[in-house]
């Protein structure tokens, strides 16, 4: 029995309202067809990922484009949740379509229907088997530092500006202690009803005269939470999380039991541009925990800066214990860079 399509309403005369003319180009099918979508963002103005009530998101915004242009309104799965402020290069997100079109024309509608702030790199027909999450097998995230004494404006909501003074060797020795295989406890945000230690970067030479610019950390209250993300074991799958909590979401993670993630590779790299020098961090996985990186970063910045010592970063990972790393960088600087899935 063949599945009905339902076809785009004729637009109506609010621009809101309007849909991309694909009746052409869409048919009817007998079955659900499976997609992979990969996609870059710009994170500043989004509250995250994930659909959020009164917040704009980037899966309501995806899912939203969806309905305009097919009728249908899957909600698409990302290889993971990224936080509010955090940017993409190469998202990956999966969902099910009974229209029949072309990738290249579901291309072109998204773009257009899309804000400019996220774009659609491919699309991609794919087995039904294929999830964006849970049949990921490797991540890479960058996280970017500006080095210079003033950050252009137009760099500012891209990185943070780090420019006193930095040991970039210890930075790089720290790095490479991350890689193997590690319970990072110590790294993963703790409850997401908690106040969460952030980097917040003050001006001191504004608020106290000389002095220049100084790190000052500060609490700032957890807005959202989300999912480790990363490949699960098959129980996982089945049973990935669990609260006690009624208070908490179902989304937040047991993390004990899900803490042990493997590094591939870490390492920090000086890069030259045009408005000034970068440090860049990049980090590849098999997954991280919620807010991993970028407690990984602060940390680091606390070595670079030389406030701790390389040599504490076994005890720091053996405490498993948020109070024993260092301070939460900005999300602003973090870039999911890609996203690997088996040939």
């Amino acid at each position: 029995m063949l599945l009905k399509t339902r076809l785009p309403a004729p637009p109506s005369d609010t621009l809101s309202s309007k849909r991309i003319p694909l009746n052409d180009l869409i048919e009817p099918g007998p079955a659900l067809q499976n997609w992979k979508l990969t996609l870059a963002y710009d994170g500043a103005d989004f509250h995250g990922w994930q659909i959020q009530p009164g917040n704009p998101t980037v899966q309501a915004e995806l899912q939203a484009a969806l309905g305009r242009i097919t009728g249908e309104s899957p909600l698409p799965q990302g290889s993971g949740r990224t936080d509010a402020g955090v940017h993409a290069l190469a998202q990956v997100a999966s969902f099910v379509l009974q229209a029949r079109i072309p990738p290249e024309n579901l291309l072109r509608a998204l773009n257009r229907t899309l804000p400019p702030s996220i774009r659609v790199l491919e699309t991609k027909i794919v087995p039904a088997t294929f999830h964006a999450r849970h049949s990921a097998v490797a991540k890479t995230y960058e996280y970017r530092v500006f080095r210079g004494a003033i950050c252009p404006p137009t760099l500012a909501r891209y990185v943070l500006a780090c420019p006193w003074p930095m040991d970039v060797n210890a930075l790089q020795t720290s790095a490479k202690l991350f890689e193997g295989e590690h319970d990072f406890l110590s790294f993963a945000a703790t409850d997401p009803d908690l106040t969460t230690r952030t980097f917040q970067i003050t001006n001191e030479a504004e608020t106290e005269g000389a002095g220049g610019f100084n790190p000052r950390i500060e609490p700032i209250e957890s807005t959202r939470a989300s999912a480790p993300d990363g490949p699960s074991s098959p129980i996982e799958h089945r049973l990935p999380y669990f609260s006690a909590d009624p208070s908490v979401p179902e989304e937040w993670p047991l993390v004990s039991q899900t803490a042990i993630r493997t590094i591939f590779s870490s390492n920090w790299e000086q890069r030259q541009t045009e408005t000034g020098d970068l440090l860049v961090y990049r980090v590849r996985g098999s997954g991280f925990l919620h807010h991993m990186v970028r407690n990984l970063v602060g940390t680091m910045l606390d070595i670079g800066r030389g406030r701790i010592s390389a040599k504490d970063i076994p005890k720091i990972l053996a405490a498993r214990n948020r109070a024993a790393a260092g301070p939460t960088a900005p999300a602003r600087g973090l870039f999911l860079y890609s996203v690997e899935y088996q040939e």
